[in-house]
């Protein structure tokens, strides 16, 4: 007999979790495929975990991009997550939206549609207040009661808040929600994760649902291609972890939530995308969308390493005794540098208009910290890491297939800096974030700053540095990008419906038509939870602001 669901959605990462809970909770049966692992590991649920998972683990799939020619043929990594709950179980847990100009950029992209549902903030902020549970904020943009949990640091290291003052000696004002009615500024981050545990997708939305007889979730699902019938999509084929391969139907929609790297192959596997490409590797295509794959968009990210004149900081790799120490403190007290996601203080500037629009955020990392491809240029102490990251690129890369071979792993080409307003920002940003080292109170505190050399700093210098060390910020989005009848290189219509086939949708960042000013995992939730009111009918609203108990 085949297998037939209301609804399947294709990959558990953070939007596709959120999709696949609220479709269920709406009274659908709904099937979850994911390709990964259970997001239930000691190390994921830990704050800090990240730093053990990021460099080499089962849970992460690296996606080697293409030579890229404008950074002297250098290649570089684009981890993804291969786990339930996506990036949201590996991931540094910020828990951060955009800004309301991001979205209403977008509702103009759309505007003027047929069944248009509009994407500008007032669309949006329901959604993110139904899912959130912040611990501190509760007001017309922040709700306590959600099952996203949202909490301040559960510790802050001396180093990040010498950064917070050294900031804020250099005229920047302090910031106590970056959430909140301006970006601007200096502060700490709020994270997803509560008393030490992280909050992940799969933890807030489908945990709760796990004896729900509604939905069925299935690890170790590769998903092969989209199975299309007279211009409709009736099911998914996918190997099973046994390699067998397994077709199973949907009653209601196909949901694609791969994430920006795989969905836009998915579709090309299953004949929709770009005419020629498609055919190139011997795929009938059923509709030439010549958008797919393209607009990859991402958040460059450039260091500045500095070695500490002390104990400062967390840990170097073999201080046993201190994670030793550590574990203890947490397990006895609950307290202690374990509550860290590492990543617990950052900042918005304009380092070309200091009271314009932010251009950058920063992430003050208080370890001497590199990617795996470039770790072994630091030396095995005590120090911090900034990383300087340009949050409304122009540059634009690509996502292509390299087979039809759904096992083999897409092209990717990020592009990251070709754009020359991008590269001008970023030098300007790492001079104004070298500044802060040089800055009490943080400066008396910091021995040597490792890269790029403060000797010089001159463009062509900076510049060398960015193109040795910018690499992904995390954020890959755009290349199944929503937009109007008008734009030639939209795939998805207003409500994620790909353009050309029914009962087929996209719902995680690739539909983005531009990226956000930010960290995207709660916008990629925000868009699955969009999806699944297109789908059910259902409009979320937000809950009103209710005042704390006395």
């Amino acid at each position: 007999m085949k297998e037939r669901f209301d609804h399947i959605v294709v990959g558990g990462g953070s939007s596709g979790c959120v999709a696949a809970a609220r479709l269920v909770s709406a009274g659908a049966r709904v099937l979850l495929l994911e390709a990964g692992y259970s997001h239930r590991h000691p190390l994921l649920d830990m704050p800090p975990g990240i730093f053990k998972m990021i460099n080499g683990s089962k849970f992460m799939r690296y996606h080697k991009t293409l030579p890229q020619p404008h950074l002297d043929g250098r290649q570089h990594d684009i981890p993804q997550a291969n786990v339930l709950g996506g990036g949201s179980s590996v991931n540094a847990q910020v828990y951060m939206r955009g800004r309301p100009a991001d979205y209403d950029e977008w509702d103009v992209m759309l505007r003027g549609e047929n069944d248009d549902p509009g994407w500008s903030w007032k669309n949006v902020l329901p959604h993110f207040r139904s899912m959130e549970g912040n611990n501190r904020l509760l007001n017309d943009l922040h709700n306590s009661e959600g099952p996203l949990l949202v909490s301040d640091p559960g510790h802050i290291d001396d180093l990040s808040r010498w950064f917070v003052q050294a900031v804020q000696a250099m005229g920047e004002p302090y910031n106590s929600d970056f959430n909140g009615p301006s970006q601007r500024g200096v502060g700490f981050y709020q994270f997803m994760n509560r008393s030490g545990k992280r909050s992940s997708a799969a933890h807030a939305f489908i945990a709760p649902l796990q004896k729900d007889p509604r939905l069925e979730v299935r690890l170790h699902a590769r998903v092969q291609r989209i199975n299309i019938e007279n211009a409709r999509a009736v099911g998914v084929t996918y190997r099973d972890e046994k390699n067998q391969e397994r077709t199973v139907f949907a009653d209601g929609e196909v949901i694609l939530a791969a994430g920006s790297l795989v969905t836009p192959q998915l579709l090309m596997l299953s004949g929709i995308g770009p005419a020629a490409q498609v055919r190139r590797h011997g795929i009938q295509c059923l509709v030439d969308l010549p958008g797919v794959g393209e607009n990859l968009i991402d958040h460059p990210e450039v260091p500045i390493v500095s070695i500490a004149n002390g104990r400062y900081g967390y840990y170097k790799q073999g201080d046993g005794w201190r994670m030793l120490r550590n574990g203890l403190q947490f397990k006895l007290f609950g307290t202690g540098p374990i509550l860290s996601a590492g990543v617990e203080a950052g900042a918005f500037v304009n380092p070309m208009d200091r009271t314009a629009e932010p251009t950058i955020q920063a992430f003050c990392v208080p370890i001497v910290y590199l990617d795996r491809d470039t770790l072994d240029l630091l030396p095995n102490t005590y120090g911090l890491t900034v990383t300087t990251v340009v949050v409304k690129p122009k540059s634009r890369g690509f996502v292509r297939i390299a087979s039809a071979n759904p096992a083999d792993m897409p092209l990717v080409s990020p592009n990251l800096l070709s754009d020359p307003a991008d590269a001008r920002m970023m030098i300007e940003s790492q001079r104004f974030f070298l500044r802060a080292f040089q800055t009490s109170p943080l400066k008396e505190r910091i021995r040597e700053i490792r890269i790029p050399d403060p000797a010089d700093l001159s463009d062509e210098a900076i510049i060398k540095h960015c193109k040795r060390f910018v690499k992904t910020n995390y954020h890959p989005s755009g290349t199944c990008r929503m937009g109007s009848s008008r734009d030639p290189m939209a795939v998805l219509d207003a409500r994620l419906r790909v353009r050309g086939i029914e009962a087929l949708r996209v719902c995680d960042l690739s539909a983005m038509p531009n990226i956000n000013a930010g960290n995207t995992n709660a916008p990629a939730m925000m868009i699955g939870s969009r999806c699944a009111d297109f789908v059910s009918g259902h409009v979320t609203k937000a809950p009103s602001p209710q005042p704390l108990a006395q």
